[in-house]
Parts: C-alpha cells; sequence; structure tokens
C-alpha cells in the first residue's frame, strides 16, 4: 500500500485513528507486561530480605 504523502500515512484511509490506538494500547500492554514481573521480583526481594533481616534481630540469643 503506497500513500502520497506522510499525512495520508497518519490518516490511513480515514482509519488512522484506530490503527494509532491500536498500536499505541498493544505497547503500552507489552511494556507493561515487561515491567510488572521484574517490580514484584524486586520486591519480593527487598521484603525477603527485610524479614531475614528481622528474624536474625528477633530470634533470642542462645
Amino acid at each position: 500500500m503506497e500513500f502520497e504523502s506522510f499525512s495520508e500515512f497518519l490518516a490511513m484511509g480515514r482509519h488512522g485513528f484506530y490503527v494509532w490506538l491500536s498500536y499505541g494500547l498493544t505497547a503500552i500492554i507489552l511494556v507493561y507486561n515487561l515491567l510488572v514481573p521484574v517490580l514484584q521480583r524486586r520486591r519480593l526481594i527487598k521484603e525477603q530480605a527485610q524479614r531475614l533481616r528481622r528474624e536474625k534481630t528477633d530470634a533470642p540469643s542462645a
């Protein structure tokens, strides 16, 4: 498919809004799906480290 100008390319034959909105939402969802597990892993590691420190300080000396 060829376009006469860049503005026609962006308009996509009057379907541009739908097309670019779809691309944008897809990109947002992909980034979200990549970032959420990384952030959850960091939070879990931080929580485990805090729990370990707390258990070491709360443990009675034998």
